[in-house]
């Protein structure tokens, strides 16, 4: 009756005891520092890859500090610039506008002095021709002939006293 108690351990026992003592000891001789070894290099990886992602998530960051800096740089350049093309369009314009009003001036000058001169030569001829029609005049109201070299100098103060008359409305 003893032997047919299960809870008495008999010789199979015993070994199935040192086998699994014998795959214990193999297991934490062999097998264990090979899975330790391979779950401290996936440890170190992670930690390798949780350090790039860190550098590479702060190189992003200082590389997106530097393209802003450099895109105000550039904005900033392009105000200089316009500004620059702006303050080079009124100076070129003003330089025209003044180029232009000295042409102007010069141009109607040029047209004063060539009407001045035209007028002054119509009453220069119109000056020697009223003489000898007011003595043409004379003589047919008066009806007789008018010695015209002895009335010269009153033809003279005529045609003087015109000549200022003209001068004054010239002026």
């Amino acid at each position: 009756m003893i032997g047919s108690i299960f809870l008495l351990p008999n010789a199979t026992w015993f070994v199935e005891l040192a086998v699994v003592i014998v795959i214990l000891v193999l297991m934490t001789k062999k097998v264990l520092p090979m899975l330790n070894a391979a779950i401290e290099a996936r440890q170190d990886k992670i930690r390798t890859a949780l350090e790039a992602a860190d550098k590479a998530r702060q190189a992003a960051a200082e590389a997106d500090d530097e393209r802003a800096r450099v895109l105000a740089e550039a904005r900033e350049q392009a105000r200089d610039i316009v500004a620059n093309a702006q303050s080079l369009a009124d100076q070129v314009k003003a330089e025209s506008a003044g180029r232009g009003q000295v042409e102007y001036d010069r141009i109607v000058a040029n047209a004063h002095g060539e009407v001045a001169s035209a007028r002054q030569k119509a009453i220069d001829e119109a000056s020697a021709k009223i003489g000898d029609i007011v003595f043409d005049l004379v003589a047919k109201v008066v009806g007789r002939e008018v010695d015209q070299a002895a009335h010269q100098d009153l033809v003279a103060e005529a045609v003087a006293a015109l000549q200022a008359e003209s001068a004054r409305e010239a002026n």
